[in-house]
């Protein structure tokens, strides 16, 4: 049986490769996108989802998203330095058709769930505010969800730090009120952060290949892609290559047992020179801080067989193509 996929996305190139991952897998039922900022501005993030949408066959619908932090007036400007002026890698974006769906993404949340209770898992690879927003509008929601995977957060392991700064990764820094709030609650939840996500590479090499084999998804990604992995090779990340951050928290929902984890409660740094920094306490862990006291345990990736998630990848868009 499918899962019931809602994809809460910032598009993004690889926000992008991971929605091309979910629309090709057999064994996944998208049954909503919802956009969010942060890569690029809401209007922006939007219009890409759409497209993209359009672009893949999606038949899923599109509800458009918070513009900015729970509890800010500022207006981010986003990440044009990594994504291209247009988030996608300035590739060319024709005339998007698709129109959104008229529920703001909180309460397309709150419904999709309402409408499949235990069915519905919510991969989030963007600032965590849209799910922040419905846990407000129905803190009921919660258990009522199959699960949650989310990218974001570094918590030290494999020699990784912040991307943003040395403890805080961009989703979680763009709004870490929204992301404690989120870790907090009571759904079953996976955090896939830069811990993981650097330890698996794109180069080159599987780029061409995937181009190569894929038809016009492989020569998508390949041209999407090409911005994204000059910033990797300009910011000295990666020589040839760049870093799979948003497909990663995909397959943490299709094959968990590509990662291992680490269990415990997790709180999140909301202001300070450690604002985005994300604490795991590790369960049976005794301390005589309270901060994590009655917050349910979340599962944290620590580690990741990379050769079989870049496996899994391609194979997914080739079989997709076929």
């Amino acid at each position: 049986m499918a899962q019931k996929i809602l994809y809460d996305t910032d598009p993004g190139v690889d926000d992008a490769m991971a929605l091309l991952l979910l629309a090709r897998h057999p064994e996944v039922e998208l049954v909503g996108i919802t956009s969010v900022f942060g890569n690029a501005p809401i209007e922006t993030t939007t219009r890409n989802a759409l497209y993209l949408k359009q672009l893949f066959g999606i038949a899923a619908p599109v509800a458009r998203g918070a513009a900015k932090a729970l509890g800010s007036a500022e207006m981010p400007a986003g990440a044009a330095f990594v994504h291209g002026d247009n988030g996608l890698g300035n590739i060319p974006i024709p005339e998007v058709t698709a129109k959104a769906d008229p529920r703001p993404a909180a309460q397309f949340i709150v419904d999709i769930v309402r409408a499949h209770p235990g069915e519905v898992t919510i991969v989030a690879v963007g600032r965590m505010t849209n799910l922040a927003e419905a846990l407000a509008l129905d803190p009921g929601i919660a258990p009522l969800v199959k699960a949650v995977s989310v990218m974001g957060g570094a918590f030290g392991r494999n020699g990784h730090f912040g991307n943003v700064t040395p403890v805080a990764e961009a989703n979680i820094i763009g709004d870490p009120v929204a992301a404690d709030i989120v870790f907090g609650a009571r759904w079953p939840m996976t955090i896939v952060g830069l811990d993981v996500t650097h330890e698996s590479v794109m180069t080159d090499a599987y780029m061409r290949a995937l181009a190569a084999e894929a038809g016009t998804d492989g020569a998508f990604l390949w041209e999407v892609s090409r911005f994204y992995a000059g910033f990797y090779t300009k910011s000295q990340q990666y020589l040839d290559g760049f870093a799979v951050h948003d497909s990663s928290a995909v397959a943490a929902v299709l094959h968990p047992e590509f990662f291992t984890y680490a269990r415990g409660p997790v709180r999140v740094i909301a202001d300070g020179i450690a604002s985005g920094q994300t604490i795991l306490r590790p369960e049976g862990y005794y301390d005589r801080a309270r901060d994590w006291d009655g917050r349910p345990s979340c599962n944290v990736a620590v580690t990741v067989d990379a050769a079989a998630f870049l496996r899994f990848y391609r194979d997914t868009i080739i079989d997709g193509a076929r």
